[in-house]
């Protein structure tokens, strides 16, 4: 789904040729309105980066990121939380979800979910409610684009869940909470399910989770209005034995899809049919320089860019940023150099919704990393701009009215 504030008739979509015709002139006319579109999008972004809180970080912080200079403010605290790992902004841009990546909440077995209200002018949040995710080690959030349901992957539980958010910004117990069940070969680290993702498609009907324990990303059907999720049928796609799917992404078109893989440093392509809810697996690349090799190195995130032109991915171990270059026709993946992330561990990154920057977060040397992102070829440049943050695990935008 979009990052919140983004204007809607700058989305691409498909339209019935017939309809096509037909709005061809009003198109032709849109894009000879440049003002227009120059004037809706933001010049400045507030950027929230997800924590562990094991050493100096307190929870949840923020900064503002300037798009014509590049700079970033220094980081302040937004929120106190045990283990924000990971956060989720709804499409109205009021409020934000986290997860508090923990074993017991509440004196019983699971992990947490948290709402909060944003200052929309000083970014501070407010704690409104906070629930069970319906099993322990919440380590992804996602919010659908109607704001009414949030969904959860339980990393250390091995299930995903549904909850309901309400007009005011407060969570309600789970709707549904769906167990994974199974096992694949590498015995040191699938031995049972671990659901480390969950995304939603464009169209709102179809919600898909990466499990590192199953090699599999499972299909779901989602009800917003009732905050459910329903095993789908194909109920799954899977990747190659050992894989360890990881984080998934969404071309900006909806007609591919891309799944990093922890274990074996790969990313998986998919060509996505939205009407059906099916992954048709394309490729899988390695992430990694060719004939490298190392000890203890394992992926991260993936994001597709904007314009769908590029995607990248993260390195850990190795330390970089994977840049590849997206076939528009056929989603194939041309692997495309690799990036320096500044630091150690890139936990997560994130591309502004603008395409313009890119920061990465460094948990193990607790810094976040801005770059520059080159419109025509994709690659990266240092700004200069640097943040210091206690182990930065999640980045996300929200534009600055």
């Amino acid at each position: 789904s979009p990052e919140p504030g983004l204007p809607h008739h700058l989305l691409p979509r498909r339209l019935p040729m017939n309809h096509s015709r037909l709005l061809l002139p009003l198109i032709a006319f849109l894009f000879a309105l440049p003002a227009l579109s120059s004037a809706e999008e933001p010049t400045k972004l507030r950027v929230y980066f997800g924590t562990y809180t094991r050493g100096e970080s307190k929870g949840i912080y923020h900064s503002v990121l300037d798009l014509e200079s590049g700079r970033l403010s220094e980081p302040e605290l937004a929120a106190e939380l045990a283990n924000p790992s990971f956060l989720a902004l709804d499409p109205t841009g009021r409020y934000l979800c986290a997860v508090g990546e923990l074993p017991d909440f509440q004196g019983k077995r699971g992990g947490a979910v948290s709402s909060f209200a944003i200052d929309a002018k000083t970014g501070a949040l407010k704690l409104l409610s906070q629930q069970s995710s319906g099993g322990s080690g919440p380590c992804h959030v996602s919010i659908d684009s109607t704001g009414r349901c949030v969904l959860v992957a339980n990393y250390g539980g091995g299930s995903v869940a549904s909850l309901p958010l309400d007009a005011e910004g407060r969570l309600g117990e789970a709707g549904s909470v769906i167990q994974h069940t199974g096992s694949s070969v590498n015995e040191g680290r699938q031995k049972e399910p671990h659901a480390h993702s969950i995304n939603i498609d464009r169209g709102n009907r179809f919600a898909f989770a990466a499990d590192l324990g199953v090699d599999k990303v499972f299909v779901y059907r989602l009800d917003p209005q009732a905050a459910t999720l329903t095993p789908h049928e194909p109920a799954f796609a899977s990747v190659a034995p050992g894989s360890g799917p990881r984080h998934f992404a969404f071309h900006p078109s909806g007609e591919f899809a891309y799944v990093i893989n922890e274990m074996l440093l790969t990313v998986t392509g998919f060509r996505y049919d939205a009407e059906k809810g099916v992954l048709t697996p394309i490729e899988t690349l390695s992430t990694l320089p060719p004939n490298y090799e190392g000890q203890g190195l394992s992926t991260a995130e993936v994001q597709v860019h904007p314009s769908g032109r590029f995607l990248y991915g993260s390195n850990r171990g190795h330390d970089t940023i994977a840049l590849f270059t997206i076939a528009p026709e056929t989603g194939k993946l041309t692997a495309a150099g690799h990036t320096s992330t500044g630091g150690k561990t890139p936990r997560n990154f994130g591309v502004d919704p603008t395409g313009r920057f890119l920061l990465a977060a460094n948990q193990s040397t607790d810094n976040v990393v801005a770059f520059r992102i080159d419109a025509e070829t994709g690659k990266l440049t240092p700004t200069g701009q640097e943040l210091k943050i206690g182990s930065p695990v999640c980045v996300k935008f929200l534009p600055m009215k």
